[in-house]
């Protein structure tokens, strides 16, 4: 291997190039692949609408994780890439970047655009994402705008549709005026907002001026107002109901109904509803028939329902609204408040609910269903399914798909420019445009009427990014057999759903209900959930706020292996703050690993020695024993994707077992037994940290192992890459295991003593006793730190003495309970004036129990000699020199 440091800038690029350019991760599926070896992941397409953030850094590490693991350990792994492009990101993507808006152009125009920006930006992402180090399969990628997947979309809609599981209604619906499209409940999100609560006097009509107050957020709906509920246990204001109000400034007359959604405890407890301010606005506007008055056009400004008002946005109508209503005296009072309203997830604008007419895929029937199918998935960690089941169990809409934008999916309707019946397009046909394809009959089947109106609505992107396994799969439709067909069947059901836990409403969910629609069964075996990444403060990053940390910055300033180290710190699903100081440690690791490594070639330079005849040191049994152990628990650990469990304890064996113990007493042996097993940890260690340090152990594998004549098809699958070699599996190997770890922690006491006492490590000791079965290494303790006469005590029977040194008192338990007898405590402690009684300490009248306190404790010796630490085994040493 080179001399020298280690130089990342250099390593790190050269294999990303080298694993992209020889294919490395590549999938083959050529030759049949056997469903029980293959590991298929359904990757997340990140969205194309900007550059690389800290949580797709640490969310793609996750994902290599496990597939590196899993192509180690199993085999075939199918790790492919996405890109989506479709949708309203996009669109706001080019709008931004070029400075348009999409209303200005004819839609293939604007699309046309959106494919030119998004190509840009997908380059910048493939770069992004290999810089990295990502394993994936570059030859296996698609874009959720392309023919392919536009066909996938359209077949799931076709399909759906003829289950009866699609419908087209005009309704109330989700809107956002800023994107000027319905949008569904998973595209909401709740915002705290200052707003004002109005308190309007409501005329009782025909009356002799009676008036009661309605208190609103939002003014700008009166002329929206179709009625006025009272609770029916309003005693005070039962006598309204079946009377009219007419609603101020305009004027018109209302019903005045009871109805038990009433919320008495907020405002006057009389509401007014309105078509439509809210959920409950729309349920009452259904349950009682009541008139439809739109006052908020798709633009979010007034119609001509509003009057004098009409062509106000609605936030100034509401402002002036207020002004009018206070200079006609109907104005009683306008206070502050703060209040949750529910904005479009990608803008942030408050919504609306407008009646439009909206294809839907029917889900509220089979919430039930839907939560069996989430409950056959493994889930990691187990904690989210509770965020799954409190969505579906939340729900309160269909899934609204359609979209009114220019960028998207079409979807494959006409429909009768007579009767409206709708027409489907034929499977064998897809994909169509509507707005150019003609549609698949000559005349309307249902009135004979031969001229069509095209669907102009493009189809949600989550309709089409929830078919990501199935696009994957290659899933088609067989004209000639009649029925739905797979190009890869041996990826599906997919192994696992690596994702965020912000989309579970959104992603996971829509690919469980599309998938299990679509071939009854749930398409994945184990979803793996990740966290965010906060800032040091625990606060999530914000642009606003000034607190991002940027990717670039990082790895400008870091090896990529250390980001791989540092993403591995916290467990799957929480959220953690970024913390630089782990950067520091995975570069600390790095050096530590290369340095090693060195250190090993030079003692042991046969790359693949052999056991030697004579066999194996008991030191070199108890350590490859000891690996076999570790070997266990770490593949457990990544099968439970436990990866910041697993890289602690890799590192702390690596760190202190095999460098400061094996290694330390290997400098100083010369045999083959010392480089047999040298090299046999070593390279089972480059095998295990490759998951997590992917380019220096690809570079140390490359310049120790690869390509070496005699371990081809040998040794422990050996291969030219890392990361196609073989997980290592236990070598059965039998051995003392405590007697050696004893051993192990005397060496290092001895090591500890010569250092503080300033003696070299060749020094001679007189004589070392020992006080625990170190039976069998007892050459290995003389011989490396040069005892002259070592006495072992198995029996562990030692001359020290075990003494109590104080007794800590926990404050913050203590002081609040006992008070000023705290004083009374200490004084008797001072004067060792108490009774330890097993986990119970009595002491100046009172008795303390639990954490309330703590013993410090301390081994001596009166003997001769002196007596060292080394955990649990006694360490007596004597040097007359």
């Amino acid at each position: 291997m080179p001399s020298g440091e280690y130089d990342p800038d250099a390593v790190e690029p050269r294999w990303q190039r080298r694993w992209v350019d020889e294919e490395t991760y590549a999938y083959s599926d050529d030759d049949p692949v056997d469903p029980n070896t293959v590991f298929s992941i359904d990757t997340p397409p990140p969205t194309v609408s900007g550059s690389l953030h800290m949580g797709h850094l640490y969310g793609f590490t996750l994902q290599d994780f496990v597939a590196r693991f899993e192509r180690m350990n199993g085999g075939e792994t199918f790790f492919p890439f996405g890109y989506d492009d479709n949708g309203i990101a996009s669109e706001r993507l080019t709008e931004d970047e070029l400075d348009i808006r999409h209303q200005e152009f004819e839609r293939r125009e604007f699309q046309a655009k959106c494919r030119e920006v998004c190509a840009d930006y997908e380059q910048q992402f493939t770069e992004n994402v290999q810089s990295l180090g990502v394993s994936v399969d570059w030859n296996h990628t698609y874009q959720t705008i392309e023919p392919r997947v536009q066909r996938v979309s359209q077949l799931s809609f076709v399909d759906l549709y003829e289950q009866g599981r699609e419908y087209r209604e005009k309704a109330p619906a989700i809107w956002c005026p800023e994107c000027e499209t319905a949008i569904s409940q998973v595209e909401t999100e709740d915002d705290e907002q200052g707003s004002h609560f109005n308190d309007i006097a409501f005329p009782v009509a025909g009356g002799d001026g009676e008036t009661f107050t309605i208190s609103t957020t939002r003014p700008e709906l009166l002329p929206a107002c179709v009625a006025v509920f009272v609770h029916p246990d309003d005693d005070e204001n039962q006598h309204l109901v079946g009377e009219s109000a007419e609603v101020p400034l305009f004027g018109h007359e209302v019903p005045i109904i009871a109805d038990e959604r009433v919320d008495m405890e907020t405002g006057s407890g009389i509401v007014m509803c309105c078509t439509f301010g809210d959920q409950n606005d729309i349920e009452w506007y259904q349950v009682h028939d009541l008139d439809l008055r739109v006052a908020i056009d798709e633009s979010g400004h007034m119609t001509d329902v509003a009057e004098e008002y009409e062509g106000l946005h609605a936030d100034a109508a509401g402002e002036a609204i207020v002004e009018d209503l206070d200079e006609a005296g109907a104005l009683l009072d306008r206070r502050d408040i703060t209040h949750t309203v529910n904005v479009h997830e990608r803008c942030g604008t408050s919504v609306e609910f407008l009646v439009t007419e909206q294809w839907y895929i029917e889900m509220l029937d089979k919430t039930d269903e839907y939560l069996e199918v989430g409950r056959e998935m493994d889930w990691s960690p187990e904690k989210m399914f509770t965020r799954y089941e409190h969505w579906v169990e939340g729900l309160q809409w269909d899934w609204l798909i359609s979209r009114q934008r220019s960028s998207g999916i079409p979807f494959p309707v006409w429909y009768c420019a007579d009767c409206g019946e709708a027409v489907i397009a034929e499977k064998a046909d897809l994909p169509v445009d509507p707005l150019s394809d003609d549609p698949p009959v000559d005349a309307c089947p249902e009135c004979g009427h031969d001229e069509f109106e095209p669907e102009d609505d493009v189809l949600d992107t989550w309709a089409t990014s929830s078919l990501t396994p199935l696009i994957n799969a290659g899933w088609d439709w067989d004209e000639a057999a009649g029925e739905f067909t797979m190009e890869r069947p041996e990826l599906y059901q997919f192994d696992l759903r690596p994702q965020g836990h912000d989309i579970i409403s959104f992603w996971l969910f829509h690919t469980l209900v599309k998938c299990y629609e679509h071939t009854g069964e749930v398409p994945f075996e184990e979803t793996m959930i990740n966290g965010h990444v906060l800032d040091e403060n625990r606060e999530k990053m914000s642009k606003s706020v000034g607190n991002v940390v940027e990717p670039e910055a990082v790895l400008e300033e870091f090896p990529v292996d250390a980001t791989r180290y540092w993403a591995a710190g916290t467990a799957v699903g929480d959220d953690f703050p970024f913390k630089e100081k782990d950067l520091r440690a995975g570069e600390k690791l790095i050096r530590k690993l290369w340095n090693a490594s060195k250190l090993v070639e030079s003692l042991a330079p046969e790359p693949f020695p052999a056991e030697p005849n004579d066999g194996l040191r008991e030191l070199d049994r108890w350590l490859l024993a000891e690996l076999d152990a570790e070997v266990e628990r770490l593949t457990d650990l990544l099968d439970d994707r436990a990866f910041s469990k697993a890289r602690d304890e890799l590192r702390s064996f690596f760190w202190n077992t095999f460098c400061d113990d094996y290694l330390e007493i290997a400098k100083q042996r010369e045999d083959a037994a010392a480089a047999y097993t040298l090299r046999t940890a070593h390279r089972r260690f480059l095998k295990l940290f490759a998951p997590l340090l992917a380019h220096v152990t690809e570079e140390l594998w490359h310049d120790m192992y690869a390509g070496d004549a005699a371990a081809a098809g040998l040794a422990d699958g050996a291969s030219d890459s890392v990361h196609l070699a073989d997980w290592p599996e236990p070598l059965g190997i039998e051995a003392d295991r405590d007697a050696g770890t004893a051993a192990t922690a005397v060496v290092g006491a001895l090591r500890k003593y010569k250092s503080e006492n300033q003696l070299p490590l060749t020094a001679a000791l007189d004589a070392v006793e020992v006080y625990a079965d170190v039976r069998g290494f007892e050459d290995d303790i003389t011989g490396v730190m040069h005892v002259d006469d070592l006495a072992v005590h198995p029996d562990g029977d030692a001359p020290v003495e075990t003494v109590i040194t104080g007794i800590d008192l926990d404050y913050a338990t203590v002081g609040p309970k006992y008070g000023d007898q705290v004083g009374d405590i200490e004084a008797a402690l001072a004067q060792e004036e108490y009774e330890l009684d097993g986990d119970e300490l009595h002491v100046a009248g009172v008795t303390l129990v639990g954490d309330e306190f703590a013993v410090e404790e301390e081994r001596q010796y009166q003997g001769e000699g002196e007596l060292l630490q080394a955990d649990d085994v006694v360490v007596i040493v004597r040097n007359d020199a």
